[in-house]
């Protein structure tokens, strides 16, 4: 099954963030996954990463 991706943008509208909260949040908690490189100038995160944060975050409170 190939992997699916999604932006800055994309996390932010899930969480109803700033746009710019996801990518604070890969520098500061080790927890969260970091963005891939795609492109020069294209970063993603994998879905498969986030679904496994958001269940780690729900199991922890």
């Amino acid at each position: 099954m190939a992997e699916s991706y999604i932006s800055d943008l994309q996390l932010a509208e899930r969480y109803n963030v700033h746009r710019s909260t996801p990518w604070r949040w890969a520098k500061t908690d080790p927890a969260f996954p970091h963005p891939v490189k795609l492109g020069p100038q294209c970063a993603r995160w994998k879905l498969s990463e986030i679904e496994a944060w958001e269940k780690t975050c729900a199991t922890r409170g």
